[in-house]
């Protein structure tokens, strides 16, 4: 029962953490790219916004994922 639970909290310490950092390298990406756009053309404001949103909602999903994992073995 021990080891069923330390598996359940590292599953679920990974559906977050591994989207998290997926999160931050696709930012480092999207930053400098995205100033540099503004920098030149400041009407693609809205567009750039949306491009650092997006990857955000791979970490959420990520933690939701997490939720569902520890609730499932509450159960």
């Amino acid at each position: 029962m021990e080891l069923e639970m330390v598996f359940l909290y590292l599953s679920a310490a990974l559906a977050v953490g591994i989207p998290a950092l997926a999160t931050g390298w696709a930012q480092s990406r999207i930053g400098p790219a995205a100033a540099a756009a503004l920098a030149e053309k400041p009407e693609l404001t809205v567009t750039v916004v949306l491009l650092i949103a997006i990857p955000e909602t791979l970490a959420i999903l990520g933690f939701v994922i997490a939720v569902l994992i520890l609730m499932q073995g509450g159960a």
